[in-house]
């Protein structure tokens, strides 16, 4: 690891003013700290910015405010969450052993860097990581890649758990600039696709941090969180699906599927919840659904198996969640 200066500001006001080129925020740095190991990242200076009472949950408007240093083992555990939006706690909780969870914040869940064995792998080109130097996973070994979203500069994989849930439940990132100002921009706009500019993950300006994560009130209470990993302890989707959904006289009110483990970003399809809103359950229609998810996917021979895993998955999570 190379030296670098630490800061830890006692405002968020001092801690935006203190970014700079080569800085860094950190606040539990599960993922930092591995990327600065293996020098991947070497930012010259690092801002904690821990301490700085962003980590409260609070009531909303009907929902919830969630701020950015709130751990993933504090908001799993939160009983507001646990009872009106149980598919975020259920998916904290396939996200990461009990350790982990104690550290990971909110913010630093949603910022999180693919776990693309190229990206981490200095010796081999990477246009996420070092622009321009082209993809070393198209053509190599795609196992844990991305079949929708991809581009020819870039197929890595978004790696949150908690992401995809925050998809489905219609989350907005509340975002503060170096002056003061708010914005707030819904999860769905926040993340980036890839197209020829792969390093540009998000909509974060320059000098702007994540304050919080914003819930709206459920609008489902048939909520289902299911991951497919290759062994049982703690590892990163090949497949996961977050589902909130409402019925009414036997048919599906309200529809809000997310997918993890097949999308650059937290996958959601409109067409996929338009398609199930206004029907009754049925197994053709859950069919169908998958059809319409992977109308564009783009495999690999390493990822083909998504296709098949992922609707069949599906069909699962919206049997259980219409039951």
């Amino acid at each position: 690891m190379r030296p670098f200066e630490y800061q830890r500001p006692t405002t968020t006001d001092s801690a935006l003013a203190a970014i700079a080129p080569g800085a860094a925020f950190i606040a539990g740095g599960t993922n930092l700290i591995d990327l600065m190991k293996l020098e991947v990242m070497a930012p010259d200076t690092v801002i904690d910015i821990s301490r700085l009472g962003m980590d409260g949950i609070e009531e909303d408007d009907g929902g919830v405010r969630i701020g950015a240093t709130v751990t993933n083992s504090d908001l799993a555990a939160d009983r507001r969450v646990r009872r009106d939006y149980p598919v975020l706690s259920r998916a904290l909780l396939a996200g990461a052993s009990g350790q982990l969870r104690n550290k990971a914040t909110t913010g630093g869940n949603l910022l999180q860097k693919t776990r693309c064995p190229y990206f981490y792998d200095t010796d081999t080109p990477c246009n996420k990581r070092e622009p321009g130097t082209g993809c070393a996973a198209i053509g190599g070994e795609q196992r844990n890649h991305a079949i929708l979203g991809t581009s020819e500069h870039c197929v890595a994989l978004h790696p949150s758990d908690m992401a995809v849930a925050m998809r489905a439940l219609d989350a907005v990132v509340e975002i503060r600039g170096a002056g003061g100002e708010t914005r707030e921009i819904d999860l769905e706009k926040f993340y980036l696709l890839p197209e020829d500019r792969p390093q540009d993950e998000t909509v974060l300006e320059p000098g702007e941090l994540i304050a919080a994560a914003r819930l709206p009130a459920p609008k489902g209470t048939r909520q289902v969180y299911r991951k497919v990993r290759d062994r049982a302890s703690y590892a990163f989707a090949l497949v996961s699906i977050g589902a909130v959904l409402e019925m009414e006289a036997g048919r599906i009110s309200h529809a809000a599927v997310a997918f993890g483990g097949i999308g650059v970003k937290p996958w959601r399809d409109g067409a996929v919840d338009d398609l199930l809103t206004g029907e009754e359950p049925s197994e053709g229609l859950f069919e169908q659904a998958g059809e319409v998810l992977m109308r564009d996917a783009r495999p690999s021979d390493g990822t083909e198996f998504k296709v098949g895993l992922t609707q069949r998955l599906l069909k699962a999570v919206l049997t259980e969640a219409t039951q």
